[in-house]
This record gives structure tokens, C-alpha cells and sequence, in this order.
């Protein structure tokens, strides 16, 4: 109604101006005429509201639209409640269509947070658990979960939890209730922060740092910061390495500590990772040999908390979480992203034998070579040889040392192969796979005015293809 309004205002304005033109045309009379000024502010206000009106009516339909599937749904459940058990499984499928249009605007401010805000802000958003300490400090924790949600887009923090919003708990109740049942193995590194898995501000920022920097960029640097040659770092030295590396990555760039919120880094004695590595005298020393070790484990540990997430059954999720896990740091266009997930869930409907963690493994070992791989399938590209399955699992054994299952090659030509010709455009493979490795933590959160107009259309995008096609 209210675009109905608004174009009918401007045929009204419209021919008014027309009719004073054509009646001061054989004589000058300004009685009836509008300056022109007036004319084009009351042109540009009712285009406005044309405008305004036009895209509230677009969401508004977008909203009644969610509505009547929810109403739609309920009336086929209550029609249809006496029938089999078989028809109720199928109308509980039908009712998952994914999240709802409130909540769909909800995951959409929390992906802009992970993209864009200052690392304080994304821990004290997604951060669930406030601690009141003995000596009358307060402290805030996240969980293994919650670190994984607030690096992984498209996870939607849990109901009454967000910005400064948290569960207050015991510490000590909290680890006593918290010593089996929890979705992370004994021997995980998680084990070994705080009190049964809790991280502090400090064990969040060096996290994001180790899981942002490849293993040889470390390797270096603990090189360099040895000052005597022993081939150990001390605990000054290892804060050097650290401090440096995280000044060169995106998430690093972006922190200023925050002394009113208690997120401050730099302070060795609250963080439980500083301790694990040189004791509780900070006196122990540190070898490159036991940090990398270190830092292949931490991944291995996140991955299986990915794994879980997917609600392994026999110790095997489904090819289309498997497809889901690639390309969820990738960046892609909403409708793009559901075609490819459509081509894998089709192309395994009728044989649907499952992923293993090992085999979820392997291919997180390819993708910690991704770059190597690169350059191998560049060279096939110059060559003019095609990249079928069998050439990429070559590459992937000889090049990354990977020794890829067949069923995890077909997930990735299913999502990439888009005219199912068995070939491959590796260029755009290998950058959705780079991000995968990188978890998005390479993407720069910087917001000059370039970025801000990027940013800006990206969102736009996403919500014309995701609300209002």
C-alpha cells in the first residue's frame, strides 16, 4: 500500500508541472507554478519513500512468507497426526529447512562480527562462562565449543548468550562436573588449559595466532629469537616469538588491550598454555621439536571437534557435512553454495556410506600442503593435461603426502565440478581450500574505506540472494 501511495503522489506532481508549463506557455503567470527547487525535493522525498516503501514491503513478504510455512506445517501435523510413524518422519524432514528469518538475521550480524570486530569484542561475544575467582577477580572462559563457533561462520551463538551476556559458574563445581562426558578426548590439548577446557582471553589470542601461521613460519622464528644457540627458548624469548608473529597476523593487527573489560594480553601468569609450557616457575625451557608437536595436535584436536559436531553415527558423518566443513570459510555467493551442497547430497542419496575421521584426517594433512599441492597442479595446468580423480590423488600421495580415499575425492569433484566432466579448474579449488586451512583467520579485518565498501556489498549481496529470491 504504501509503494501504492507513493507512485501515485508522483503522477499527481507530475501532471500538475505539466499542466502550469502548459498554461504559462502563451502567457507568463507564476500562480499556479512551482519553483523548481520545490519540485525536485518533492520528487527526491517521494522516491525516497517509493524506495523505503518497496523494500519494507519486500521484507515484510520475505517474514509473512516464513510465517505461513511455519503455520503451513503445523495444520499438516495436526491434520495429519493419526496416520503412521513413517509419515511423521517424513513430516519432521520436511519441517528442517534450516533457521527461520529471525534467526537467519541473527547468524547473518554474528558472521559480521567474526569477519570485522576487534578480537575482544568476538571473545566477549561468544565467550558463555564468568568465573568469580578466590581473590574476588572475575574472569571470563570460553569453552573448546565456544572457540570453535567463533571462528566457524554460519554458527549461531545459543539463546540468552551474547555480548557481556554469560553462565556464571563455580570453577571448582565446574571441573568436578566437567571430568568425563565432554566431546573432546582425554589426551586433548584442551585437557591441559584452565580448569577442564576453560580458555582465557590470553589462550584465545595465542590460539587464533598458532592456528593462523604455518608450522615453518614458527620454525623460523624460534630460530631467530634463540640468542644463545642452545636450541631452546626460554619463556622471555618465546613471548618475543609470539609477539611478533602475532603483530603479522589479521586477528593480531586488530587487538588493543582492554583494560576496563580485563582483556589484556601479555600477562604470563593467567595463561594456562605459558604454564603447560615452561612449568609453574615459568623456569622449564621450550624445543621447536615440542612446539610443533604441539601445534599439529592442536589442530588435530580442533578437527575432531568438528568431526563431532556433525553427529558422527558408527564412527562416520555424512558426504554432505564433509562438503559443508570445505567450503564453509570459502566465501561463496548463497545460491552457488547451495548447488554444490545439492550436487553432493544427490550424487550420494543412494549410496551413502559415510566419512571416518581418518579419512578426515588425511585430508586435513593435504590441505597443510595446499600450497605445495599448487604448484603441482600448475604444473599439469601449463602442461595441458586434464585433472582427473586419478591425477589428483597422485599429486595429493606424491606432493602433500596424503593418501586420499577415493570416497573424499568424489565429495570434492561433486561440490567442484560443476558440468561433471571429471575435470577440474584447480585455481578456484585450491582457494576455497586455502581458507579451509587458514579458517578465515587470513582474511584482513582492517576497515579503511575500501573495506567498508566491500564489506557493505558483500552483505548486500548475501542478503538479496538469501531473503528476497
Amino acid at each position: 500500500m504504501l509503494g501504492i501511495f507513493c507512485r501515485r503522489s508522483v503522477q499527481i506532481l507530475v501532471r500538475h508541472q505539466l499542466r502550469c508549463i502548459a498554461s504559462s506557455s502563451g502567457k507568463q503567470t507564476t500562480t499556479n507554478r512551482w519553483p523548481l527547487k520545490y519540485m525536485v525535493a518533492l520528487l527526491g522525498a517521494s522516491g525516497g519513500i517509493l524506495t523505503g516503501g518497496m523494500l519494507w514491503e519486500r521484507s515484510m513478504h520475505a517474514a509473512s512468507t516464513t510465517v505461513e510455512e511455519e503455520n503451513s506445517s503445523n495444520q499438516v501435523s495436526e491434520v495429519d497426526g493419526g496416520k503412521e510413524e513413517d509419515g511423521e518422519q517424513n513430516k519432521e524432514s520436511k519441517k528442517k529447512k534450516g533457521p527461520g528469518f529471525r534467526d537467519r538475521k541473527v547468524i547473518e550480524y554474528e558472521n559480521r562480527i567474526r569477519a570485522y570486530s576487534t578480537p575482544d569484542k568476538i571473545f566477549r561475544y561468544f565467550a558463555t562462562l564468568k568465573a568469580a575467582m578466590d581473590n574476588g577477580d572475575v574472569e571470563i572462559y570460553m569453552t573448546p565449543e565456544d572457540f570453535i563457533r567463533s571462528i566457524t561462520p554460519d554458527e549461531k551463538q545459543p539463546e540468552g548468550l551474547g555480548l557481556d551476556q554469560f553462565k556464571k559458574i563455580d570453577p571448582q563445581r565446574y571441573k568436578s562436573s566437567k571430568t568425563s562426558g565432554h566431546s573432546w578426548d582425554e589426551d586433548s590439548i584442551f585437557n591441559i588449559l584452565g580448569d577442564c577446557g576453560l580458555i582465557s582471553f590470553t589462550d584465545y589470542m595465542f590460539l587464533l595466532t598458532v592456528l593462523s601461521t604455518p608450522e615453518r613460519h614458527f620454525e623460523i622464528a624460534f630460530r631467530l629469537f634463540d640468542l644463545n644457540g642452545d636450541g631452546d627458548v626460554q619463556v622471555d624469548e618465546f613471548q618475543q616469538v609470539t609477539n611478533v608473529i602475532r603483530a603479522q597476523t589479521a586477528t593480531g593487527k586488530r587487538h588493543r588491550d582492554r583494560v576496563t573489560t580485563g582483556n589484556v594480553i601479555g600477562k604470563t601468569s593467567n595463561s594456562s598454555l605459558t604454564t603447560y609450557f615452561f612449568g609453574k616457575d615459568l623456569q622449564k625451557k621450550l624445543t621447536t621439536a615440542e612446539f610443533l608437536a604441539f601445534h599439529r595436535k592442536l589442530r588435530r584436536d580442533l578437527l575432531k571437534l568438528e568431526f563431532n559436531k556433525f553427529d558422527p553415527v558408527d564412527g562416520r558423518i555424512q558426504e554432505r557435512c564433509l562438503a559443508k566443513f570445505l567450503i564453509v570459510h570459502a566465501n561463496l555467493p548463497q545460491k552457488r553454495r547451495s548447488r554444490m551442497l545439492k550436487r553432493v547430497k544427490k550424487r550420494f542419496a543412494d549410496d551413502p556410506e559415510g566419512i571416518t575421521f581418518d579419512e578426515m584426517e588425511a585430508l586435513q594433512k593435504f590441505l597443510s600442503n595446499v600450497n605445495d599441492i599448487n604448484t603441482a597442479l600448475s604444473f599439469y595446468h601449463v602442461a595441458g593435461a586434464d585433472i582427473d580423480p586419478d591425477t589428483f590423488k597422485h599429486v595429493a600421495k606424491m606432493v602433500g603426502g596424503s593418501d586420499l580415499s577415493q570416497r573424499v575425492v568424489d565429495v570434492i569433484y561433486s561440490l567442484f565440478d560443476e558440468n561433471d566432466d571429471g575435470k577440474l579448474s584447480h585455481k578456484e579449488l585450491i582457494s576455497v581450500m586455502k581458507h579451509r586451512q587458514q579458517r578465515g583467520l587470513d582474511k584482513s579485518k582492517e576497515l579503511g574505506l575500501s573495506r567498508i565498501m566491500e564489506a557493505m556489498w558483500k552483505c548486500a549481496k548475501k542478503t538479496k540472494s538469501g531473503y528476497f529470491n
